[in-house]
């Protein structure tokens, strides 16, 4: 889904905001999550920053809502998000300021969200 355009409440191909992309791509890999940041947040086991692994969902606060913005973490210190509005989806590093200030948690999605597709 690189590339695809942000879209405020978009949860498809044709447009994304941040938690409608984890929301399209678990399910895509046959994984329930539910739609919102915050009761993905809540969804998910505690991971520490430092035992991140690829798939596991790293969350900002950006807004006045504690958890206003997720990501999928690829590995390497990078994640996939879609930023906002005017932009598409895109790689980002946990290491840049901006984001670095801003991590609340992580989470890993427990192994019985998985269904048949």
């Amino acid at each position: 889904m690189l590339g695809a355009p942000y879209r405020y409440g978009g949860s498809g191909p044709r447009g994304f905001d941040c938690s409608g992309l984890v929301y399209y791509s678990y399910r895509k890999a046959g994984i329930a999550v539910p739609r919102t940041t915050g009761a993905q947040y809540r969804q998910s086991q505690r991971v520490k920053l430092s035992a991140l692994q690829p798939g596991d969902l790293i969350f900002f606060r950006i807004s006045r809502e504690r958890f206003s913005h997720v990501g999928i973490y690829a590995g390497d210190g990078r994640f996939i998000h879609a930023p906002s509005s005017g932009k598409r989806v895109s790689y980002a590093l946990l290491t840049d300021p901006y984001w670095k200030a801003r991590v609340v948690g992580a989470g890993r999605v427990p192994q019985t969200a998985y269904f048949s597709p």
